[in-house]
């Protein structure tokens, strides 16, 4: 089965759109999304009511639509993040509140072996950054892969059965990259982000998990950052959320 599993959408209508054009053309079975809906970014409603009709769609809770519901606090959010949710709370129709209730609490089991979450599975709001954090997740995981996002930067962490190194992947300055998984090795995997890239690069990622082949692909798209930096600053949201699309941070 393919799985196209994405995340960190972040109210980017106009990444999201472009993200779904390309996606379509890969005939995905599942879409498996790992969190964020809104926040940061000035089309919270289009994009939950885009992100609600895709089919077979399976899709847990990140931090910032918890603190959109009112089930969490944006107390340890930066300034900035904490600004752009009040205006989200604000906004957001009975359409999107219901449907991002309706998300799954994470962790959850997405199949045998494979597990999916926001931050961590043992912590919902934790970022995984290093071979420790990763290690630790997919153990607390019970399952060999562990597909989680909130860091908004893709990365592959590989561990053998002993467990006595790391290969670490940071895919995708460019196209696609193609990794085979390996029997008996341990997996966090992350999509990286569609509408808020973090590492150094504006185009937005997602990948492909294919079970049968035991793969993942990681793809890299480009969409009108500018305009939607422009919406942001339109809506008298920070400056700083639209800038930080130009530059990939």
């Amino acid at each position: 089965m393919k799985y196209l599993i994405f995340s960190d959408i972040h109210s980017n209508l106009e990444a999201l759109q472009s993200f779904l054009k390309k996606a379509s053309k890969l005939n995905p079975q599942a879409y498996v999304f790992l969190g964020d809906a809104v926040g940061y970014g000035a089309n919270p409603n289009e994009v939950v009511e885009t992100l609600a009709s895709l089919p077979n769609l399976v899709a847990i809770m990140g931090n910032h639509d918890k603190v959109a519901l009112g089930l969490d606090t944006s107390m340890l959010f930066n300034p900035v993040a904490a600004e752009a949710l009040d205006w989200t709370k604000r906004k957001l129709s009975r359409f999107s509140l219901k449907f991002l209730k309706s998300m799954k609490r994470g962790p959850l089991r997405l199949k045998e072996g494979v597990c999916i979450c926001h931050g961590a599975p043992f912590d919902e709001d934790y970022y995984i950054f290093t071979p420790a954090d990763a290690l630790e997740a997919v153990e607390f995981s019970g399952e060999r892969i562990c597909f989680f996002g909130h860091t908004h930067v893709p990365a592959v962490y590989e561990f053998p059965p002993e467990k006595d190194f790391v290969a670490i992947y940071h895919p995708l300055q460019e196209g696609r990259t193609f990794i085979k998984l390996k029997k008996d090795f341990l997996y966090a995997i992350n999509p990286g982000s569609v509408g808020q890239p973090r590492d150094r690069n504006p185009r937005g990622t997602f990948l492909i998990y294919d079970d049968e082949e035991e793969a993942v692909r990681f793809y890299r798209f480009s969409y009108p950052a500018e305009r939607a930096k422009r919406k942001i600053i339109q809506e008298g949201l920070p400056e700083v959320l639209g800038e930080r699309l130009l530059e990939g941070y």
